[in-house]
């Protein structure tokens, strides 16, 4: 076994990967840039060395600056994480010509399936089913575009190197064909050094679901079972979960065997994954085989009880696999959410900037439920803007997929973020949707639940009196304590009024409440009635409340008359009013946003990349104005209307803050 390990990748996979040393007993280097000086990974890692400036293309993918480190340290072996230099070929052979081990696949294998179009190629002489698609390299746009209507739209575009959603767009006309074709070309250079780009048919109504396998040196080969991995957005996937609700036995292990028929036919071993798209009627196609470790790789741990890492690391030791096909059984169910510096709020664009507040839910593994959360930041931490937006993967484990599903909810609830924009709350409305709970999912679920992007989750009638119930006893908790600071209480103390409004989600409902030692009654003016008791106290910003016994967990923020509240993906504020205050209340009226319709304004953090109009030039709606790139991913503004372009304030090279204003319309 190995005594040294350095891991050429940072975040949370960096501190996966140097968790699972360290139980084994392995020594552990880290390397980082100058934006990672401070990061968790390093902090961790028995060592660390500084491999350059933030831009990845100038430290973690610049091999000659990650064999430098294995050389200053010492390092036996090398585990790439996800991403970065993980499945590049000349990175491997540069390991195995220093005599360093490689903990992943042979590079005959990388090269094979880590270009997309020769993985097709021998997946069919496999005998693996794959999706039709145009296999040839492609030179220009006009080439893409005769391409795709070739195999008729829509079509699917994307980098041959690619991976993670970089470089992969859908196009539906031959306008969509040649900006994606372009954008998919600037994407994959940027991100992973090559530019070449193939198309293949978008099978429609799909589902992504992929098979996790392991081989070892000595001829062994098994599939771990599936993850589904449908819930996904912009080709990046959300949430994942193992096993599939939509797989049935027989297709599961036909899935399984062709998986491992395609990792023999190419000599691999270490963990990989076989990516295949299944329709409607289980027909499944395969897509791409991941000669790494995925991010989504948890759920199958708790499914099976195999520690992936380890074997990974086991493996490029020269062990054997410890177990054989028929020993692998699923074990209840597993969930993934993938939280992200995104701002859902906007579009999901990119969010910057330092985590003020980070308190994940607290993991803990029982026999009824696991609470697991893989992270690489910490709280006072920096979200950079060079880096792929992810901020931790919160799983999740149960005997059954609806406790799974219920284990996910109390845990996004539970997870304070604070400082950056993120998606939770989006995850947690997900967790809530009627077509993901019942298991119909595709890969179109985000564009067709949030065709218009998310403005937040509504709650239902039950769960919003409930939530009304407990702001009701909290702000009577905070009435009294405001009375003694204020120095007002005495021998004849003055009294908290019994009969509050609560003014919350376009609602306005009269309660009376009646309290004691163990908690508050809260009656409604219709007779219902719900029982209140908490340990929170004023200054608190997660309320962990029994409401009738049942467990309410709720995000709190002081405003004024009220608070707050967010949970389940709303995020609403809760007026708490006198019944003559709720009367004038109703009368004030609304404060109007400023009117920004003649500008376009900058939606994130980033950098400009081009410049797609000029000054006096009339665009049409739909037209593209700018691209604007921030965390590897290019983001394409366009018109909303008819209009002339009366200034530009911004050029290709500028970098841009949130609602920096690019340019002027009439």
């Amino acid at each position: 076994m190995f005594n040294k390990i350095l891991i050429a990748n940072r975040g949370e996979i960096a501190c996966r990967v140097i968790k699972t040393a360290r139980k084994m007993g392995i020594a552990t280097v880290a390397v980082y840039s100058d934006a990672d000086r401070n990061a968790l990974h390093v902090e961790m890692a028995d060592e660390a060395v500084h491999i350059g400036p933030p831009p990845a293309n100038q430290s973690y993918i610049v091999i000659d600056k990650v064999m430098e480190a294995i050389r200053q340290t010492g390092a036996e072996a090398v585990h790439p994480g996800y991403g970065f230099l993980s499945e590049n070929m000349k990175f491997a052979e540069a390991l195995e010509a220093a005599g360093v081990t490689f903990v992943g696949p042979p590079s005959p294998a990388i090269e094979a399936m880590g270009d997309k179009i020769t993985s097709k190629k021998i997946a069919q002489k496999a005998g693996v089913s794959t999706v039709p698609g145009y296999m040839g390299l492609i030179e220009d746009a006009d080439e893409a575009v005769k391409i795709s209507r070739e195999i008729g739209y829509p079509v699917m575009i994307k980098a041959s190197a690619g991976g993670g959603g970089k470089g992969m767009r859908i196009a539906w006309s031959d306008e969509e064909a040649r900006e994606g074709f372009q954008s998919s070309k600037n994407e994959a250079a940027s991100s992973f050094g090559d530019d070449r780009i193939f198309i293949e048919k978008f099978v429609t109504q799909p589902r992504h679901i992929e098979i996790q396998v392991l081989a070892d040196k000595h001829g062994n080969c098994v599939y771990l079972h599936e993850r589904e991995c449908s819930i996904q957005r912009r080709n990046q996937k959300v949430i994942e979960e193992a096993p599939s609700p939509f797989l049935d036995p027989e297709t599961r292990k036909a899935m399984g065997e062709q998986a491992c028929a395609l990792a023999r036919a190419v000599g691999y071993t270490s963990a990989g994954t076989v990516e295949f798209i299944v329709d409607g009627d289980k027909n499944f196609y395969f897509l791409e085989m991941n000669t790494r470790l995925q991010v989504e790789h948890p759920v199958t741990e708790l499914i099976t009880g195999v520690d992936l890492v380890e074997q990974m690391i086991r493996v490029a030791a020269g062990e054997r696999l410890p177990f054989a096909q028929q020993d692998l059984k699923i074990d209840g169910w597993a969930i993934e959410s993938r939280l992200y510096a995104e701002d859902p709020y906007r579009n999901f664009l990119p969010s910057i900037g330092r985590l003020t507040r980070y308190r994940p839910p607290a993991e803990a593994a029982t026999a009824a439920g696991v609470v697991r959360n893989d992270t690489g930041v910490y709280e006072g931490g920096e979200i950079s803007m060079y880096y792929d937006p992810m901020i931790a993967k919160l799983c999740t484990w149960a005997p059954t997929r609806g406790e799974a599903i219920e284990g996910m909810r109390q845990a996004l609830d539970e997870f304070e973020v604070e400082g950056i924009g993120h998606n939770l709350p989006f995850l947690s409305a997900v967790m809530d949707h009627p077509r993901f709970v019942s298991g119909a999912i595709t890969t179109a679920f985000i564009a067709e639940e949030y065709p218009d992007g998310f403005e937040g989750a509504a709650l239902e009638t039950g769960l919003l009196r409930k939530v009304a119930a407990c702001c009701a006893a909290m702000h009577r908790v905070a009435e009294i304590r405001r009375t003694r600071i204020s120095g007002r209480m005495d021998n004849h103390e003055r009294h908290v009024g019994e009969d509050w409004v609560v003014t919350l989600q376009g609602e306005s409902i009269p309660v009376s409440i009646a309290a004691d030692q163990a908690g508050a009654t809260v009656r409604f003016a219709d007779g219902t009635r719900h029982r209140v008791a908490s340990d929170w106290t004023p200054g608190q910003q997660l309320a962990r409340m029994d409401v009738d016994g049942e467990r309410v967990v709720m995000k709190v923020g002081k405003i004024p008359s009220g608070f707050r509240i967010r949970l389940r993906g709303a995020d609403i504020k809760v007026h708490l009013r006198t019944p003559p205050a709720a009367k004038l209340a109703e009368l004030m009226p609304e404060k109007a946003a400023p009117d920004t319709s003649k500008m376009l304004l900058c939606p994130m953090p980033g950098l400009v990349v081009k410049i797609s109009v000029e000054e006096g030039q009339e665009v049409q709606e739909g037209q593209a104005l700018c691209t604007v790139e921030a965390m590897k991913m290019e983001n394409i503004l366009r018109a909303e209307r008819k209009a002339v372009v009366t200034k530009i304030n911004a050029e290709a090279g500028a970098s841009l803050k949130v609602d920096d204003v690019i340019m002027e319309f009439e």
